[in-house]
């Protein structure tokens, strides 16, 4: 968990995504890390989907995974839905200035959500280098964890998840010896402790979150953690907690 600061020049230092000279939905709630200028539902297509699919990447329903493809899908206006009823908002699907409003309370300058940082996810190459894809591929992918992480810490109460790491580079995760293939060399892994919720709590409530990859108590090497990662097919088991 980390502590939010609000820095005026934070989104120039890190190079972070403001769309000049658009006008905001909501003009009174301009945000530093990106503003949406439009409504946006079922059809529309384009940048400002994108972002909004990353931040509503944890509310896909269980078992699924939303495509970050910039497309508002039946699977977007899904997504949408289930968080704006996470929030006490209107639930139409349809984003617009609450949904909005709501996002921007939720993330820092960064573009991260303000209980997680790209800190917590990287305990290796801080340049995000090293490892089987690119380094922006790989602080994108650990970008939509945090969000989905963000969506499971609310449904667990708004406790906070404790995050033992992310982000291999290839000598890295050799030297913890992790498996050739792990997704933590991709940047979308993350391990995470038992911490105030337990282990198979954690376990069961990542089903919901677009998590297509949980390792958890029971599974050979995991009885201190559970692992939650994206992959292209699913694979959930932990065993000791029910989840297969």
């Amino acid at each position: 968990m980390k502590l939010r600061f609000v820095l005026p020049v934070l989104s120039l230092l890190l190079g972070v995504v403001v769309l000049p000279g658009t006008a905001h939905a909501d003009p009174s709630a301009a945000d530093a890390c990106y503003t949406w200028g439009r409504t946006l539902s079922q059809g529309a297509s384009g940048e400002d989907v994108r972002q909004l699919q990353i931040r509503v990447a944890g509310y896909p329903g269980y078992g699924a995974v939303l495509a970050i493809d910039g497309q508002f899908g039946a699977g977007t206006k899904a997504a949408v839905t289930r968080f704006q009823q996470a929030y006490g908002l209107g639930a139409d699907g349809i984003a617009g200035s609450a949904t909005f409003s709501k996002i921007y309370a939720l993330q820092d300058n960064d573009c991260t959500p303000v209980n997680f940082s790209y800190d917590e996810l990287n305990n290796c190459n801080s340049d995000w280098s090293g490892g089987n894809v690119s380094a922006a591929t790989a602080r994108a992918n650990a970008l939509v964890s945090m969000w989905k992480l963000q969506a499971m810490r609310h449904a667990l109460g708004d406790r906070p998840i404790d995050v033992n790491g992310g982000f291999r580079s290839v000598s890295c995760n050799n030297a913890v010896g992790g498996a050739a293939g792990s997704r933590h060399l991709y940047g979308d892994a993350v391990d995470l402790g038992a911490g105030a919720q337990g282990f198979c709590a954690l376990a069961k409530q990542a089903r919901n979150h677009g998590f297509n990859e949980i390792l958890g108590p029971g599974y050979t090497g995991h009885n201190d953690h559970v692992h939650v990662a994206h992959k292209s097919s699913r694979f959930w088991s932990a065993p000791s907690c029910g989840v297969s």
